[in-house]
């Protein structure tokens, strides 16, 4: 917002050093901590250690004195209240009034690409999610899902350019069991609603007639050995089936707005997978366990000559020659290179308990040779405990369901939103609660250190007075409703020439600081900050309106309050839809 009064002083420094004959070092500006005015600061350290060039002095007090003397060729400079040297540094400070008023203006100008930067051209992939098919789509699924998302989404509000990709368990045992269950016991049946509640059910009655029958156990093998041998009723039945699962996780993905760009599936790396293996045994870097064909391993630390263990060994293929995870991972990284070489990162958003196995996996690329291998990042995240310590065993078919978790969140928003705006009809209560009751979900998996467990409970989920999504788009409905009442019209940018309220100040810091949490939160991949920004922005927003009379206030206040609520409405909704939480109209 200042770039045009920083080149002038970064003119002026450029002027100094050229006249006291001094070496040419890049200015790098960082804010002064808040505290009741804006300013930023350079620091003059590394010019006044270049300055002795080989001999030495005193670093501090040179630095203070260059400070010192730029300072002093800096006073009556257009744009800044205050410019001074403190310990070698040069501290400006903006005209609050200005500042304020600089802030409002881009964040109306810029609209819902506000805090966003600009565009990168780096290419980043971010894959998330990974439901195997033939299963129900369950609570256990859903921190993958939300924190996939919400990096991918920041990264993009960063200027990356981010591709969204889902690696669904498309076969294995699992899928067989469910196959040979449809095959012999509902050959023909289709479901026609509750998709993934009707795969899960499939799923879980198998595993049932399975443990009741331990002689189908031979049939399994049977279609097992039918689906190897490409037999085309098995293949047919499976690509079918396989379809209807992705349809329904597909009305998941569509219900939280997720969305992918590319899907891969284990199915598409059993055999490249099983080339990968030849060749690390052809290079020397795996080996047989046994010599008449044991499980082929890599002895990572061994080949890295590492004295103390660190990535143990990873087995690459079974003794049986039968691909595992790590045999299609090894083959889906480099697909992915493939596929996008221009890839920056390749981030794969798993559980904690797979950190081994992906350091396995990355460090056996790199032994291979793939210059890309360390571009690959595992992004590792603990598990959700659900009220009563619910136990996620979808082969026994007690899961909590995704549907059945947010017909509850939306019953429980419901009850409030009645309570709360009982005028609405009752089609707007619904849409509305189910917004409330989505965000109440989401917002518990993203607010906390992605390598700690979420405890999620309703309570604390739905509160529409602290940390959680319901209070910030009940914030967001508040600045709506001020809007509203101002028939929609954001008044012309007026002179404030009254004092601004600590509570205004304070509100208006929280939006400026948005474009640098944005970044902040990109380069430590935390979608924390983001809800700790939204949060923070909602709590100063609720003082504004409780302390700050905006319509019944005489001009410039009045004019200068409507776009300092409208500048906070946009702000707290991209905020929200970084989150992927709807922003309702009302609550």
């Amino acid at each position: 917002m200042f770039e045009a009064e920083q080149k002038i002083i970064e003119s002026a420094i450029l002027d100094y050093c050229t006249d006291k004959d001094l070496p040419i070092v890049e200015t790098k500006w960082a804010w002064i901590p808040f505290n009741g005015q804006w300013g930023i600061s350079t620091s003059f350290f590394q010019l006044a250690a270049r300055s002795f060039g080989q001999t030495r002095g005193n670093v501090p007090q040179r630095a203070n004195e260059i400070a010192l003397e730029v300072a002093g060729r800096l006073s009556g400079i257009e744009g800044f209240e205050k410019i001074e040297a403190v310990n070698g540094y040069l501290n400006v400070y903006f005209f609050t009034a200005d500042y304020s008023r600089r802030v409002i203006r881009q964040v109306l100008e810029e609209s819902e690409k506000y805090g966003h930067g600009q565009r990168l051209n780096q290419r980043l992939m971010v894959e998330f999610s990974h439901p195997n098919t033939h299963k129900a789509f369950h609570v256990g699924h859903l921190r993958s899902a939300f924190l996939g998302d919400v990096v991918a989404r920041i990264l993009d509000a960063a200027g990356y350019d981010v591709i969204r990709a889902n690696y669904p368990g498309d076969i294995g045992l699992h899928v067989i069991k469910w196959l040979w269950n449809y095959l012999k016991f509902h050959k023909g049946e289709k479901p026609d609603k509750d998709i993934t509640r009707w795969m899960g059910a499939i799923y879980a009655e198998a595993v049932k007639r399975l443990d009741q029958e331990p002689a189908y156990e031979e049939e399994i093998r049977e279609i097992y050995a039918r689906w190897d041998r490409r037999d085309p009723e098995v293949v047919q039945c499976w690509e079918e089936t396989r379809q209807w699962s992705l349809d329904g996780f597909n009305e998941m993905y569509n219900l939280l707005d997720i969305r992918f760009d590319r899907y891969y599936f284990n199915s598409m790396f059993e055999k490249p997978g099983k080339e990968i293996v030849s060749e690390l045994l052809e290079k020397g870097i795996a080996e047989d366990e046994g010599e008449s064909g044991g499980a082929v391993i890599v002895k990572i630390d061994e080949k890295l000559e590492l004295e103390e263990e660190k990535y143990r060994v990873m087995v690459v293929l079974r003794s049986d020659g039968t691909a595992l995870y790590a045999t299609e991972d090894l083959a889906l990284a480099r697909q992915k290179f493939l596929d996008y070489p221009d890839l920056v990162k390749s981030y794969y958003v798993v559980d904690v308990r797979q950190s081994l196995h992906f350091q396995q996996v990355f460090k056996t690329l790199e032994l291979l040779g793939y210059e890309w291998a360390p571009r690959c990042q595992h992004l590792p995240y603990e598990l959700v405990n659900l009220p009563g310590n619910v136990v996620m065993a979808s082969r026994e078919g007690t899961v909590v369901l995704l549907e059945d978790l947010i017909r509850e969140a939306t019953a429980r928003a419901l009850a409030v939103v009645k309570e709360k705006n009982r005028e609405l009809a009752e089609e707007n209560q619904l849409e509305i609660a189910k917004a409330v009751g989505i965000g109440a979900i989401k917002f518990p998996m993203l607010s906390r250190e992605s390598n700690k467990v979420v405890t999620f409970d309703w309570e604390s989920a739905l509160d529409f007075n602290g940390q959680a999504a319901p209070y910030i788009q009940y914030a967001y409905v508040r600045a709506n409703s001020i809007l509203r009442k101002a028939q929609n019209v954001i008044p012309a940018e007026l002179a404030a020439d009254y004092e601004l309220t600590k509570q205004e100040i304070t509100l208006i810091d929280l939006i400026a600081r948005m474009p640098e949490e944005i970044q902040k939160a990109a380069r430590d991949l935390k979608t924390l900050i983001i809800t700790n920004q939204a949060y923070e922005l909602a709590r100063a927003f609720n003082d504004f309106y409780t302390q700050c009379p905006v319509l019944g206030v005489e001009e410039p206040q009045r004019s200068t309050r409507i776009r300092l609520v409208a500048a906070a409405r946009q702000a707290i909704a991209n905020s929200l839809a970084i989150l992927g939480i709807t922003a309702p109209q009302a609550m």
